[in-house]
């Protein structure tokens, strides 16, 4: 459970990505263009629809409103909805060109979606804004597979959403959605503008970067991002700028997002799991009102390895107790996503059972129980990966050392 003063105190940290500017989607006039029948790969078929893990083009719940809400609001701009297992998306897309350096992997993306949809050519060299759509959709219910395995996690180990939780009983949570009720949500718009008159408009903000927020009215985390503002000008870029975001979204709403992860963690996984994508393109967190840290470095293992020779290297005992990303230097990014790293390659059980002991705590009453998380995280170390904090920088820094 979460109420309204978490709702205001959570605004959780913007995302800052170091890339290159995009232009805007060209308005539509006329007859809308996002109709579901018109898409040409499945063309709104609910036989072909589920085949391809899709719920539907559009017609759900979105932010505290609806997708007809959002097309009305937006007027003019195509915004092109989807909705799979576990994500509903909008994405104000135009069409995309594959380019030399992605044509391999797109391609081996688009050979798996021809496996369900026949229409689609593997072969194809632009990318209409549906096709657009089947590919996030796909990509995020990959994200979402990969973050189940990272936390050694079954979907069936979460609850329904119909059935209360009992007093004393393991708490995992209030719905399906790794504990949330509500599917996590994305809406990718052109510019600031745009993004600014949405979260005006639904919750109240004017922020101009990547905003994470909680819909509490459904029980679900939206991420809402632009192109302008963000810098997002490929495909790949756009990619793992939404990997990082829902990385640190599914990981708060692991056993339900009734209080913030730490810091660490989160920045830690979100880093992983982007780069796990494309080391090229890397987004930083920064607290409101500041540009965070930004690095265009393609190769962290260096980087780590000086910090650690220069002894400036941060030990997680520093990592454990950072509270906001306003405390974020550079050579905590490259910490967290290296101990990250270590963790999952070398104990990968050991690191999802600590945050499964970090999250879905309860107090005897039955509230969220986010007290002592420092203290909580030094227990889990000892029970989980078997060491101390010194022991753990020891280890870390000698694997990290041999990167």
């Amino acid at each position: 459970m979460i109420d309204t003063k978490l709702h205001a105190a959570a605004l959780l940290a913007l995302a800052v990505v170091f890339t290159q500017p995009a232009p805007a989607l060209a308005q539509s006039a006329g007859k809308p263009r996002n109709l579901p029948t018109n898409c040409p790969w499945c063309h709104g078929d609910p036989k072909l629809m589920r085949a391809a893990g899709i719920v539907s083009h559009g017609g759900f719940q979105f932010g505290i409103q609806d997708t007809a809400w959002a097309d009305h609001f937006f007027g003019g701009r195509d915004l092109f909805w989807i909705e799979s297992a576990h994500f509903e998306l909008g994405l104000a897309l135009g069409p995309q060109k594959v380019g030399p350096d992605e044509s391999k992997s797109v391609r081996a993306e688009l050979a798996e979606l021809a496996a369900v949809l026949p229409d689609v050519d593997p072969k194809t060299r632009v990318l209409d804004p549906f096709m657009r759509t089947h590919l996030y959709a796909q990509r995020v219910e990959k994200t979402w597979a990969r973050f189940l395995e990272l936390m050694q996690v079954k979907e069936s180990d979460f609850p329904n959403g119909r059935m209360a939780w009992v007093l004393g009983a393991p708490y995992w949570g209030e719905g399906p959605y790794v504990g949330q009720k509500g599917k996590f949500e994305v809406l990718v718009l052109p510019t600031a503008s745009d993004q600014t008159a949405f979260l005006m408009e639904q919750f109240g903000l004017s922020v101009k970067r990547t905003q994470r927020w909680n819909v509490i009215e459904r029980d679900a985390l939206i991420v809402v991002t632009n192109l302008s503002e963000n810098e997002l000008h490929s495909d790949e870029q756009i990619h793992g700028h939404l990997v990082f975001n829902l990385a640190i979204n599914l990981l708060d709403a692991f056993k339900h997002y009734s209080y913030d992860t730490p810091c660490w963690l989160r920045e830690g996984l979100a880093h992983f799991m982007e780069r796990e994508i494309n080391p090229r393109f890397n987004t930083f967190d920064a607290s409101e009102g500041s540009n965070g840290v930004r690095a265009n470095r393609e190769n962290w293992n260096p980087e780590v390895k000086q910090m650690i020779g220069a002894g400036k290297a941060p030990r997680v005992a520093e990592m454990t107790a950072i509270k906001t990303y306003a405390e974020f230097e550079l050579r905590h990014h490259y910490a967290c996503w290296s101990m990250t790293r270590f963790m999952v390659e070398t104990n990968p059980a050991g690191y999802g059972c600590l945050n499964g002991k970090l999250h879905g705590r309860k107090r005897s009453d039955g509230l969220p129980d986010p007290e002592n998380l420092l203290d909580v995280q030094r227990t889990a170390f000892g029970e989980c990966l078997g060491q101390s904090y010194a022991q753990f920088d020891e280890a870390w820094q000698a694997w990290a050392m041999s990167q």
